[in-house]
């Protein structure tokens, strides 16, 4: 048999975890400035399978505006370029035998529209995912008071408490949102 406590703490892990993933998809988005997390989702053709950069190189910011990426095996230097130059993120590699330059280009008017729209579906996404958090907590709470463990007013004072964890987890959302979209908006 559950408890309040567990089933409380099990929501805010949860919706915990979903804040981190949001974080994550929001340094996947570039701003204008360089950074390595910007070539995260980028998988490379090495030695017949998908793997991630990461994995076959080193990856550096040696300056505001320019990712650097030293490739391990030289054999692998123009796969790396392809799979940079194929990603949906408009960047232009420049290779010099095992080290690839990446100048990252200022963002366009219509780019920084474009990041907003999908910095915008991540948010929303996240916000769906705490909900459903919520409805399975709750969902939980109503199992309890169905088998008799609490009382009515138990149950209506759990629902407060697992709402006011969604709420601040939805204005946590928000906030990022409106970071994210001062860093991407910022000339």
């Amino acid at each position: 048999m559950t408890d309040f406590s567990s089933i409380k703490a099990d929501a805010k892990e949860r919706m915990d975890k979903t804040l981190d993933s949001l974080k994550a998809d929001f340094g996947s988005l570039r701003a204008g400035r360089a950074h390595i997390s910007l070539l995260d989702g980028i998988m490379v053709e090495a030695y017949g399978s998908m793997t991630p950069l990461s994995q076959v190189g080193t990856i550096s910011v040696p300056d505001a505006r320019t990712l650097s990426v030293s490739v391990w095996d030289r054999s692998l230097a123009k796969a790396v370029e392809k799979a940079i130059m194929e990603s949906d993120l408009g960047l232009n590699p420049v290779s010099d035998g095992q080290l690839i330059r990446i100048p990252i280009p200022p963002l366009s008017e219509e780019r920084r529209k474009e990041l907003l729209k999908v910095a915008g579906k991540y948010a929303e996404n996240n916000k769906v995912a705490i909900r459903n958090i919520r409805r399975d907590a709750l969902d939980e709470v109503k199992k309890l008071k169905k088998d008799n463990a609490i009382s009515e007013d138990d149950e209506k004072r759990f629902e407060n408490e697992i709402q006011k964890l969604t709420d601040d987890s939805i204005k946590k959302i928000d906030e990022m949102m409106s970071q994210k979209e001062k860093d991407i908006m910022q000339v």
